[in-house]
This record gives structure tokens, C-alpha cells and sequence, in this order.
């Protein structure tokens, strides 16, 4: 027995010691994921902005703050941008108001029904001006996702009239009347809604506002012919991918778990496309509606959804035809007379890096374009906060507002010829 014991005495001292390694290595590699995950390391700054030096440029950063300085997510999670892009899907906003509007219903041309919900302003503008936000949501979205009633909330309470595009097919509760729903480019909806408020108030001025998907829209409809630029003060683009066709080769990559969200919004869109199903394909034989079915049944990425549905609702014969002629990166040179602010983040997972340089490229030669990318932010996050809980009012909010609001003030004390939305040559002209 005492033998016994002796030996238990001489190996007990070596485990407690290993066990401690042990745990020691647990929690450090432990740590190492938190930090490498949430990007802890990662210093905050401001944003990276290409623009031309003009006079107009420096007025709009010198006006619009939020433009040069710093942006501070919150500490603990806030420069990841997997956990920005999720909080903004999940929870869309903190604390999200219930802004009150009217829906109007607009019957288009080839017997759809357009929606968007009018939210007037709480207030005068700043500049005494009658200003309306015409604003196109990200995929799949309407104006009663949390992150568009907090934006309308913010703006009106500014003294913006709101105007947000129900995507077709978006709202649960609005039935389709024509075997169509949206799509990555067609701006008809939009162009319904912007008619519409220019005739119900000739005397309002526009600022055009896009998140995501609704930034290819509108971007895309301003530069589709020059009559669409007219009564436009300037538009905001919000984390848009700008080429589609060069899109879909990154969302096939797991990079950055690019593939993984694929997935989720081709789930996403399986679910609007099934939630409307007898008004998309009626009128279509049995045989050819089973196939369809099948084959959106059995999509894993949005692109296999794209060339198997999305394309045909507007005869496009290919994937390749139907992504070239409904991305804005075809079309955005158009947009000469209307000031743009292009924003990204680099830490989005669904924008590819090598997109941006489209963006980079137009601001750097276009004298009307600023390109303002964020170090963090996500896709649509942007949530700003001290350390663990995110502000009610993101970064997004006030840059588009701050932004709109330093366009309307340069229209308003600047005479005509510097107006934003005239030449040089039509300057040279008026002082000769």
C-alpha cells in the first residue's frame, strides 16, 4: 500500500502543470479567432475618397463632415464586416421607427401594378426649398424594412419628402398583376414613382437615393437618357456591385464566404419567386412551368435563379445579355449633370474588391463623381457605437442626408452659373 501511494505521489505534481499548458493554449487560440474574426486589430480612419478638385467637390466635403472624418464602429465587432452585413440582414436597425405614409398604386404598360409609400416631411427644409427623396431599396426590399423606415424617419424629420419603391413582387401582401416581378436593372417601377412625383409637385426638386441592388437602378435610369437627369439636385449610391457580369464570378469564389451568401439570397429570392408563382407563370403550359419549377427547386446561386427566371421576363436570350444590359456600369458615364456620391465599404462580402474599380475609375475622371470607400461597415451596416451597442442612426444615414443637405445649400447661396448642374462652357457663356 505504501508502495501504492508513492507512486501516485511522484507522477500528480506533472499533470496539474500539463493541464494548465493546456488551457493556456486553449484560451490563447481562442483569442487569436476572436481577434483574427472580428478584425480587432484593425485601426479605424476615414474614409478613402477619389474625386476631382473643383469647387463644388471641396464646398460638398467641407459641408458633409461625416465625408473626411473618421468613422468608428462599434469596439467589439464592429470592424467585422460578416457581423455588420448580419446585424443590418437580421435586425436591419436599433430601435426603428414607424414613419406614417400613403402607398399609391401605379399601373404600368404591360398591365403590372407598381407600389411605393409617400412619406411627407415633419418639417421646412433647411433651404425653404421643396426637396423630395425618391429612394429604390436593396433586393427583395420595401419601405417597411427597419433600415429604410429609419432613414425616412431621419430625412423627414430634416425636412425631406420621402418617396420609397416597393420592389415588384417585394410586399407580401400585394399581389402581382402581370407574370413579371423585379429585376437586377429594370427601372421602370423607379421611373413610374419619379414621374409621379414630378407631376403631383412640379415645384419639388429631386435627390436620388439607392442601397445595394436599388444603387444599380438608379444609377442606371439617371444615365439612360438625359431627361432623366432633369429636376435631379444630385443621387447617392450605397453599396452597389455596378457590373453584374463581373459579379458573378466572385459570388462563385468562397472567399470572404462570398458563396455562402450566394446562397442565402438565391434562397431568398426562391421564396418570392414560389410566393407568386400562379401570376409569374400563368398563361405558360404545364410542361414548361414543371421545368421552370424544377429548376428553381434545385438553383444553389442567384445566378442559376437569373438564367432560369429573371432573364426571360424581359426576353433576354442569355445570361451574359440579361447581366450586361441591366448593370448601370454601361450606362453611369451618362450621368454628366447630376452630382453622384458613390459609397462602398471594403470589408462588404458581397462587393468583390476588383469591382471597385469602376467606381474609382468614374470618380477619377468624371468631375461630378465622389467615391467615398470605408475601411469597415459591411453591406448596408455601417453601425456606429462606443464599444457593444450600435447608435439607432448609422454612418449611412447621416452621409446621405449631410451629403444632400450641402448639395441643396450649394444650389441655394451659389448664382446660376455655378450651379452644380451647368458647364464651364455655360459659365464662359453667361459672363460674356
Amino acid at each position: 500500500m505504501n508502495t501504492h501511494e508513492s507512486d501516485v505521489h511522484t507522477i500528480s505534481p506533472e499533470l496539474p502543470a500539463m493541464f494548465d499548458g493546456m488551457k493556456l493554449a486553449a484560451v490563447a487560440t481562442v483569442l487569436y479567432v476572436i481577434v483574427r474574426c472580428l478584425n480587432l486589430k484593425s485601426p479605424t480612419a476615414p474614409p478613402d475618397l477619389t474625386y476631382q478638385d473643383t469647387a463644388l467637390n471641396r464646398f460638398l466635403l467641407k459641408s458633409c463632415p461625416q465625408l473626411t472624418k473618421e468613422y468608428i464602429p462599434p469596439l467589439l465587432w464592429g470592424k467585422s464586416g460578416h457581423l455588420q452585413t448580419a446585424l443590418y440582414g437580421k435586425l436591419g436597425r436599433v430601435s426603428s421607427p414607424h414613419p406614417s405614409g400613403v402607398r399609391k398604386y401605379l399601373p404600368m404598360q404591360d398591365g403590372a401594378t407598381s407600389t411605393f409609400d409617400l412619406f411627407e416631411p415633419m418639417g421646412d427644409h433647411r433651404t425653404g426649398d421643396d426637396i423630395t427623396m425618391v429612394i429604390c431599396p436593396g433586393i427583395g426590399n420595401h419601405s417597411e424594412k427597419h433600415y429604410i423606415r429609419t432613414f425616412v424617419d431621419y430625412a423627414q424629420k430634416d425636412g425631406y419628402r420621402c418617396a420609397v419603391l416597393n420592389h415588384l413582387g417585394a410586399l407580401p401582401n400585394i399581389e402581382l398583376t402581370s407574370p413579371r416581378m423585379f429585376t437586377y436593372g429594370c427601372t421602370w417601377e423607379f421611373a413610374s414613382m419619379v414621374g409621379y412625383i414630378k407631376r403631383a409637385y412640379p415645384q419639388t426638386q429631386l435627390i436620388v437615393v439607392g442601397f445595394s441592388l436599388g444603387g444599380n437602378i438608379v444609377c442606371k435610369f439617371l444615365g439612360e437618357n438625359r431627361t432623366n437627369q432633369e429636376r435631379v439636385l444630385c443621387c447617392v449610391s450605397v453599396c452597389q456591385g455596378y457590373s453584374a457580369l463581373r459579379a458573378q464570378e466572385t459570388f462563385l469564389q468562397w472567399d470572404q464566404f462570398r458563396r455562402f451568401y450566394n446562397f442565402l439570397m438565391a434562397d431568398n429570392m426562391k421564396k418570392i419567386i414560389l410566393s407568386h408563382r400562379h401570376s409569374l407563370f400563368r398563361g405558360s403550359s404545364v410542361k414548361v412551368v414543371d421545368a421552370d419549377l424544377s429548376r428553381l427547386y434545385t438553383a444553389t446561386s442567384l445566378m442559376q435563379i437569373d438564367d432560369n427566371i429573371m432573364r426571360k421576363f424581359h426576353g433576354h436570350s442569355s445570361l451574359k445579355e440579361y447581366y450586361e444590359k441591366e448593370s448601370c456600369v454601361h450606362y453611369i458615364h451618362n450621368v454628366r449633370f447630376v452630382p453622384l456620391l458613390l459609397v462602398n465599404s471594403a470589408d462588404d462580402p458581397l462587393v468583390h474588391d476588383s469591382l471597385l474599380t469602376i467606381p474609382r475609375t468614374l470618380a477619377a475622371k468624371m468631375p461630378n463623381v465622389i467615391f467615398s470607400l470605408t475601411l469597415h461597415g459591411g453591406h448596408l451596416g455601417f453601425f456606429e457605437g462606443a464599444v457593444l451597442f450600435p447608435q439607432p442612426l448609422t454612418w449611412m444615414d447621416k452621409v446621405i442626408v449631410g451629403y444632400a443637405n450641402a448639395l441643396c445649400q450649394w444650389e441655394k447661396q451659389k448664382p446660376p452659373c455655378q450651379s452644380a448642374h451647368l458647364s464651364e462652357s455655360s459659365c464662359v457663356e453667361e459672363k460674356a
